[in-house]
């Protein structure tokens, strides 16, 4: 049985936000829509002292590489659809 990884890294801008305090309440809510809309491990994983960059990890365990890539592109599109943060880079690697 082969088991496939994928990792994918997102940074976002959000311009609006002026405290550590507004930068948690964004994060905390993405990670939570991501993590049960999709069952995938989500972490902020940078930049955590940055006000207006936000660094997030996700990964995903999947019996199928096209699965894996599947389920990264759906979390992307999600992403890009529930907040108002602009997703400056994605960085994906698939195992």
């Amino acid at each position: 049985m082969k088991v496939h990884v994928a990792v994918m890294e997102l940074r976002l801008y959000a311009p609006w936000v002026h405290s550590l305090k507004e930068k948690r309440m964004v994060v905390k809510s993405l990670l939570g829509k991501i993590g049960n809309r999709y069952h995938v491990s989500a972490a902020e994983t940078g930049e955590q002292d940055v006000h207006q960059t936000i660094v997030i990890g996700i990964a995903a365990v999947a019996a199928h590489s096209a699965q894996a890539d599947s389920v990264m592109e759906d979390i992307l599109d999600f992403v890009e659809r529930n907040t108002e943060a602009e997703i400056v880079s994605v960085e994906r690697e698939l195992r």
